[in-house]
């Protein structure tokens, strides 16, 4: 009998412990800790990406402001200083807290239904069930996402035109309620398929790690497993829906083109004629770079306090 309830209690993690609604605060108080942490240490390589996936020609078949990455970094240093790398970043980390809570507890709280629906844990979920409880977590964090990454974008590239001290204030009084949630189809193409890549592959590539150096098979994979394994997932997931981010970026930039763009089928089918294919993946290297350091980071600080509260 004993041994029945133990093993009740494993399943899902829910029935022992703090109430349902104690362990969902904390599961979103430990997000937003573990998003701010790691949107602070990577935003210089986002300011890159986005003047990258948001830079056009001055003319018609000229060259493009930025020569790559590298170049990107060096001319945001030399034009506007150090502190230009972290242009719109208290907006971003304003909007990072409940965006990160929401997509990581939403996340863990799926898994844990999912695995008590299927009779296992949550660290032995399936891979196709992994995916499904990220779809949750990337739809329902878009109610926070959407208006971060309008206001960031656009501070991020109010350097290169004429309105270079805009504030974020300034951004949403223009914009409006309707106006930051600009572009939020295009936010979801991204935000589903990467959710339910990352999730899965990077539940998957910590286990395998944690079994690769030896651990226990009954046993939580390391820290160091979550990281390692979330990064790689980081990579492979970012890179995937680059071109879905792509197209966010320029719907949801203030520079549009004449006329501007009238929705996701539109942007795309002008940037293949305009641009080629492989404008679609215009800033994948530090979009990559930045990703997967962003939720390795995430994910090990989730992991760690997780692992401190015993939960």
């Amino acid at each position: 009998m004993a041994m029945a309830s133990e093993e009740t209690a494993k399943l899902g993690n829910t029935t022992a412990g703090p109430s349902p609604t104690i362990r969902l605060l904390a599961k979103l108080g430990n997000g937003a800790v573990a998003g701010v942490t790691g949107v602070s240490i990577i935003f210089p390589l986002d300011m890159v990406k986005t003047r990258l996936q948001n830079q056009k020609p001055a003319t018609p078949g000229g060259k493009p402001p930025y020569a790559g990455a590298v170049d990107c970094f060096r001319q945001i240093v030399r034009g506007e200083g150090v502190r230009g790398l972290y242009r719109g970043l208290v907006p971003n980390l304003a909007g990072v807290t409940p965006e990160k809570a929401i997509k990581l507890a939403v996340n863990d709280v799926a898994r844990g239904a999912l695995a008590t629906r299927i009779g296992t844990t949550p660290d032995k979920l399936p891979t196709s069930y992994g995916a499904l409880a990220g779809a949750a977590a990337g739809l329902c964090q878009v109610i926070a996402t959407n208006p971060m990454e309008i206001v960031k974008i656009r501070m991020q590239v109010a350097a290169t035109s004429p309105r270079a001290n805009v504030t974020a204030m300034d951004i949403v009084r223009e914009l409006g309620i309707r106006g930051v949630y600009k572009g939020t189809a295009a936010t979801l193409l991204r935000d589903v398929p990467f959710s339910m890549l990352f999730f899965s592959l990077q539940a998957m590539f910590a286990q395998r790690l944690h079994a690769y150096a030896g651990g226990d098979a009954a046993a939580k994979p390391s820290t160091l497993c979550v990281l390692a394994g979330s990064t790689v997932a980081g990579v492979i997931a970012s890179g995937a829906v680059t071109p879905a981010d792509v197209i966010k970026t320029r719907l949801q930039s203030s520079s549009q083109p004449s006329p501007p763009y009238r929705g996701i089928a539109d942007c795309a089918s002008r940037i293949l004629q305009t641009e080629g294919p492989l404008a679609f993946f215009k800033g994948v290297v530090p979009r990559c770079l930045t990703m997967a350091p962003l939720f390795g980071i995430a994910l090990m600080m989730y992991d760690l306090q997780q692992k401190t509260l015993g939960w």
